[in-house]
């Protein structure tokens, strides 16, 4: 088989079950949400308490590949961001199978940062994995473009 064809199957009946939410995926929604909020009010540690030690974070086409690369480089401007930026959720699914979640949102973020102005759509896709202190994120996937032309 094709891997593109691998890929779509297995996408497939990853996404197929993102019909409803149960209370598992209310809380990995939570746990997102927590994240977000943490951000944007440059709450550090509770942002890496959130967030695997193996978490991977996709943005921009660059890679982290460990909470700690991540505190060590990128979190500090993504702090900065969110404070200056709002960010609206314009749609919201879930899923949830055994200790594994996806949280796969869309929204609107709005604002001036840096001394520019800030309109555009994102998509973001997190992985969350189910521990003993809860939900914890393991892979994040966020994406953006702008919605002012230039």
């Amino acid at each position: 088989m094709k891997p593109s064809i691998l890929l779509m199957l297995s996408l497939s009946v990853l996404v197929a079950p993102v019909i409803g939410a149960d209370e598992a995926s209310n809380e990995a929604i939570e746990t997102v949400r927590a994240v977000h909020q943490a951000l944007a009010a440059q709450e550090k540690e509770q942002v890496l308490a959130l967030l695997s030690p193996e978490v991977l974070i996709f943005e921009s086409g660059g890679a982290e590949l460990s909470r700690a690369e991540y505190a060590s480089h990128h979190l500090g401007a993504d702090m900065e961001f969110s404070a200056a930026a709002t960010r609206q959720v314009t749609d919201q699914e879930t899923g949830q199978k055994e200790d594994l979640a996806w949280v796969l949102t869309r929204s609107q973020t709005t604002g001036t940062f840096r001394g520019k102005e800030i309109d555009a759509k994102g998509v973001e896709t997190m992985l969350l994995k189910h521990t003993p202190d809860g939900w914890r994120i393991f892979h994040i996937h966020w994406s953006s473009r702008s919605t002012t032309s230039n």
